[in-house]
């Protein structure tokens, strides 16, 4: 089933009405009404139905309905950018969208609610602008090749059968859900769009001669989402924070194999999958506006049926486990290595294969090359892992000739930086072996050694990098001057140090309302008689004394920067003072640090006690 790919919206005072736009002949002739003062919905003929044309807006997709204190509101795609294609199916971004309240006004609130209600829209923008959301009408972007290729014989709607870890925008779709499952004669499927909030990137290419299609995507779960401090650690359920499945892909003519000879005019499809996802114990970090957060490890009794249940999860979904634990073996980090290393010992799964790899050791001095021993400690389960290769011939017969067996699980503290070096260095063993076996590089040849695509590699993954770090860290990743290039550079560090440092701001003064972005998204109702939970009742010296700090280095570095005589007594006196004022606010901040971070206040942190 295909879904509607374009809308024509009619707004009256009364309805929303979807009517597509169907390039498709074969799709039916149907449209969706919403009545706005109740937020019903029916699906009716164009016959029955009568738009008015008070305002048209033609829009790409209905991203879902979210509830606030007004009521409900639509969100809707009204821009897309096409970033390439899989076979012959287009793969899209969001590039705009616009919030639609179903209510005509908010006179029904009081003047403390029309407050809150701001609020709320606020950080349902600040979401929507700050995520990579990715979509397709016929491709199933929430689902692996593999995936794809087992559920071929599945005639639900895309919906359904999407893999639901990665269907971002879930929720916002329970209206349409809801009402197709509910009411067998009124089904939305054809309008329920599922959304991949991740990276996505294809590249055209060429190795000698032999042109096809490469590309890296990323799925972000929803569950346990959030930033870098906020969500850390398993929950009951097996879920971790900051997971993600991330799929390379080749494509090519089918003539490049004689295996495929068979299937002439075809393409053949190669994949392969990797995981990162945060250590799955029970365990935090505490900001408290010290550059090293305060490390806690719970004792939770329910540990060791959390960690079992994160391994049946992943074993169900990818089979064995290639656990690669990238944290210091000393300082800091230990106590998160053993805490890992115990568990797994309890575990004793025979399919759960764990290496504790200390990276920052391992590779110090820029011996960036020592990655490679992980390859060298699973070169026998790499090669048995294997990957997927299909092909699929003009008239759409599929062949699927080879399946992924296992997969690498990556992590580090963050499962960002240094994992995203591993999980490149892994890629590329892969698709050397890809490549060679589908005769695009020769027997002993290397994709290395030409410049264009090794480039073009380099830069995917680093990409790649950047956009799942800023969606946990809210900067881009660090150590990607290693993935661009594959060497440590002077600039390199110096970015990594610039990234550190507005990290460390973000993730103390900032993050908790990006972390209440996301839970309003994904997981918060709102609560029309309920108490207004993003009021910050802090007192105004608490609130006040970031603001000074900013004010007294402004002036500081003006008073170095600006006068003529820098040196002159009075410029000497002002710095002293504005000097003396940042110390104080410092020292008091280090202090008291836990009262001025920035906490999430839609779903309060129970470990946090400010």
């Amino acid at each position: 089933m295909t879904l509607h790919s374009s809308f024509k919206l009619h707004t009256s005072a009364d309805t929303f009405t979807l009517q597509p736009i169907n390039a498709d002949s074969s799709a039916p002739s149907e449209n969706v009404v919403i009545q706005r003062s109740t937020g019903s919905v029916q699906l009716n003929s164009p016959a029955s139905a009568s738009p008015s044309d008070e305002e048209v807006l033609n829009i790409y997709g209905i991203i879902g309905f979210i509830r606030l204190l007004a009521g409900e509101y639509m969100v809707v795609i009204t821009e897309r950018s096409k970033i390439g294609q899989i076979g012959a199916k287009d793969i899209y971004r969001v590039k705009d969208y616009k919030v639609l309240p179903l209510s005509r006004n908010t006179l029904a609130l009081t003047e403390a609610q029309v407050g809150e209600e701001s609020s709320y829209l606020s950080l349902l923008h600040s979401h929507l602008q700050s995520g990579m959301f990715n979509f397709s009408y016929d491709y199933e972007l929430t689902h692996s090749l593999q995936r794809q290729a087992e559920l071929k014989n599945n005639t639900q709607p895309i919906w359904e059968r999407a893999d639901e870890r990665f269907f971002w925008n879930k929720r916002l779709q329970s209206k349409f859900i809801d009402h197709s499952t509910n009411n067998k004669d009124q089904d939305l499927s054809r309008f329920i769009l599922p959304i991949v909030n991740g990276f996505a990137e294809i590249k055209t290419a060429e190795i000698n001669k032999k042109p096809f299609t490469f590309a890296v995507f990323s799925r972000r779960s929803r569950h346990r989402a959030g930033t870098r401090y906020f969500s850390r650690g398993v929950d009951a359920d097996g879920n971790v924070s900051n997971f993600n499945e991330t799929e390379q892909i080749v494509v090519a003519d089918a003539g490049l194999d004689g295996a495929a000879s068979a299937l002439p005019g075809g393409k053949i499809f190669l994949a392969h999958v990797q995981t990162r996802g945060s250590i799955p114990i029970y365990w935090t970090q505490i900001n408290n506006i010290k550059y090293t957060p305060e490390l806690r490890i719970f004792n939770n009794p329910e540990t060791e049926n959390s960690f079992r249940t994160h391994f049946e999860i992943q074993k169900k979904f990818y089979g064995p486990q290639l656990v690669i634990n990238l944290v210091n073996t000393k300082g800091y980090e230990k106590p998160m290595g053993d805490a890992f290393r115990k568990n797994i010992d309890t575990l004793n799964d025979s399919d759960v294969k764990y290496l504790h790899f200390d990276f920052h050791h391992e590779c110090s001095k820029m011996r960036w090359h020592r990655v490679g021993l992980i390859l060298d400690h699973f070169q026998q389960e790499l090669h048995a892992q294997g990957y997927f290769k299909a092909v699929i011939g003009k008239d759409g017969v599929e062949n699927v000739s080879l399946k992924q067996t296992s997969v690498v699980r990556t992590n580090c503290m963050d499962c960002l930086d240094r994992t995203n070096v591993v999980q490149s260095v892994v890629s590329r063993w892969v698709l050397n072996h890809q490549l060679r076996s589908i005769g695009i590089l020769g027997p002993d040849e290397k994709f290395e050694l030409f410049d264009a695509f090794e480039s073009e590699f380099r830069n995917v993954w680093a990409d790649n990098a950047d956009v799942i770090s800023c969606a946990y860290s809210g900067t881009g990743a660090l150590k990607t001057d290693f993935t661009r290039t594959g060497n440590r550079t002077k600039a390199g560090a110096l970015q990594d140090l610039q990234n550190s440092i507005v990290r460390y701001v973000k993730n103390n003064f900032l993050d908790g309302t990006r972390q209440d972005a996301y839970d309003l998204f994904l997981k918060y109702n709102v609560n029309a008689s309920g108490s207004y939970p993003l009021v910050d009742n802090r007192p105004l010296q608490i609130k006040a004394l970031p603001v000074v700090l900013l004010v007294g280095a402004a002036m500081l570095a003006g008073s170095i920067i600006l006068p003529e005589n820098s040196l002159s007594t009075a410029v000497i006196l002002f710095a002293s003072f504005w000097l003396a004022i940042i110390t104080y606010v410092i020292q008091f901040l280090i202090a008291n640090g836990i009262q001025y971070v920035n906490w999430p206040k839609l779903v309060p942190l129970p470990y946090v006690k400010a």
